[in-house]
């Protein structure tokens, strides 16, 4: 069973990590509304990530945000996010860096597909990327409306419309 969240889902989503430190705040604030929010920070202690996420939250709130919280569906549920991010069934959203874990989040119920790197990226410098062609190729056929990450700013993603993907995602290029 998802959380809540509002139909249809946002386009343009911020990713969080600790690389953003306070900077997180006055992006979450900067967000067009009506965007949406996944909140990792996976390195903090629990009593950190979860202080922190209830700032993000009472923004997100404010702000007609949708927050989803990287974890379980039961701890997205406890923590009163919008719905869960990862592999898991029940996820609202889930990430996808090649063919077979973008068939999983589709067979998971995920409602979108985060896939990526599609392009070179701070996040994990680098790293092997996809491009556009193996982006195409990874998205084709999907079931699952798609979400670009990785090196993604608004033009780029301007520059993938022909694969017909639903939005974006990015960390730097949102904060």
């Amino acid at each position: 069973m998802h959380l809540r969240h509002p139909s249809p889902l946002p386009r343009i989503w911020l990713m969080t990590d600790e690389r953003m430190g306070q900077s997180l705040l006055p992006a979450a604030c900067a967000l067009p509304k009506g965007a949406g929010i996944i909140f990792r920070h996976y390195q903090l202690d629990s009593k950190e990530r979860r202080a922190l996420f209830e700032a993000v939250r009472s923004i997100a709130r404010k702000r007609r945000l949708v927050l989803v919280l990287a974890g379980s569906a039961a701890l997205a549920r406890h923590w009163g996010a919008d719905g869960s991010h990862g592999r898991h069934r029940g996820a609202l959203t889930s990430p996808a860096h090649n063919v077979p874990e973008r068939i999983r989040a589709e067979v998971n119920g995920a409602k979108l597909a985060f896939v990526s790197p599609v392009f070179p990226t701070r996040s994990h410098p680098g790293a092997h990327t996809l491009g556009r062609t193996r982006f195409g190729l990874l998205v084709q056929g999907s079931r699952c409306p798609v979400i670009a990450l990785g090196g993604m700013t608004r033009a780029k993603a301007q520059s993938l419309k022909a694969f017909n993907i639903y939005g974006w995602a990015a960390i730097d290029g949102l904060s």
